[in-house]
């Protein structure tokens, strides 16, 4: 009688642990559906297309910490990590992108960014029309990060902080792109805040991921 009474109430353990253990199974399965769904982020679109500025911070806030942390830290393995692995990452010197002429680099190209001596024509200075003859390095120096932008003023999310005379295209040139703009109002108060300077960082999505596409500087021009 005493072993029949054992080996039932093993059973009947057995058979407690199994649904204990089926429990948090399903659990855990839930919990994923649940991590899943709160990382779904439904777009919605301003009145002329554009992510809402508040959807866009949410998307992308995270990665962008990260990219401008890399510029500042002259990481360039790091950033080239979120290189857009299929169209790489274009420099805009003034605002205007030009699919044209803007120089695009290969996320490969990017890991020896700073290392590479070549001369390349980024565009033409304004004001003069001389020509942005510069190593890698020292367009990093003069337009990309020509301020502690990981210390902006204002930061933006598909929102424009900074206008000069150029025109504004970052919407149109790239395909529903995220843009992050870090911002520094003015420097010397002399200058009543014609020395602004922003950096925008332009991010498109690409196999549910997004990537940095684009790095434009900002300033003001004639």
């Amino acid at each position: 009688m005493k072993n029949k009474l054992t080996i039932i109430a093993l059973c009947f353990f057995l058979v407690l642990t199994f649904t204990a253990c089926s429990q948090i199974q399903s659990n855990e399965e839930k919990g994923e559906l649940i991590d899943e769904e709160k990382n779904i982020v439904e777009y919605e679109f301003t009145e002329d297309g554009i992510i809402k500025p508040e959807i866009a911070e949410e998307i992308i806030k995270d990665t962008a910490e990260k990219v401008i942390r890399a510029l500042h830290d002259k990481n360039m393995k790091s950033l080239a990590d979120f290189v857009h692995p299929a169209k790489g990452l274009r420099f805009t010197p003034y605002t205007h992108v030009s699919l044209e002429n803007d120089l695009v680099f290969t996320k490969d190209e990017i890991e020896n960014f700073l290392k590479d001596d070549k001369e390349y024509l980024w565009g033409f200075y304004d004001g003069t029309g001389f020509e942005i003859k510069l190593t890698p390095a020292g367009y990093y120096e003069e337009f990309i990060y020509s301020e502690d932008f990981v210390n902006a003023e204002e930061i933006g999310y598909n929102t424009v902080l900074s206008t000069g005379n150029m025109q504004e295209n970052q919407f149109e040139a790239y395909e529903n792109p995220i843009v992050v703009e870090y911002y520094f109002p003015g420097f010397n108060p002399e200058y009543q805040g014609m020395d602004w300077k922003s950096l925008r960082l332009v991010f498109e999505e690409h196999e549910k991921k997004w990537f940095l596409v684009g790095i434009i500087h900002n300033q003001w021009t004639i």
